[in-house]
């Protein structure tokens, strides 16, 4: 079991709740809170733990990959490289 989360008042409520729900994210509190709203068959959950590892672990290569300098990073998704060459010709 985890330790609890203690966040400091200092007057302002709202900063104090924003602290707290960000703790709570990193914790990974909110993501078990929604898996367990349904009960999970013992096989789904072996499955669902087995792609989170594969997951992890390939996202452990790329980070090794790109800080070593062998891949370049990609564009940013949904993005068009040249979107500002076509919308000046637009107008």
């Amino acid at each position: 079991m985890t330790s609890p989360l203690e966040v400091e008042v200092n007057g302002d409520i709202e900063k104090a709740f924003k602290n707290l729900k960000k703790k709570m994210a990193f914790e990974g509190i909110f993501k078990e809170l929604k898996r367990r709203r349904y009960y999970e068959k013992p096989s789904e959950e072996k499955k669902r733990k087995k792609e989170e590892a594969e997951r992890r672990r390939l996202k452990k290569i790329r980070r090794m990959n790109v800080s070593s300098g062998r891949i370049k990073r990609a564009p940013a998704r949904g993005g068009r490289e040249s979107s500002r060459d076509e919308s000046s010709t637009e107008s």
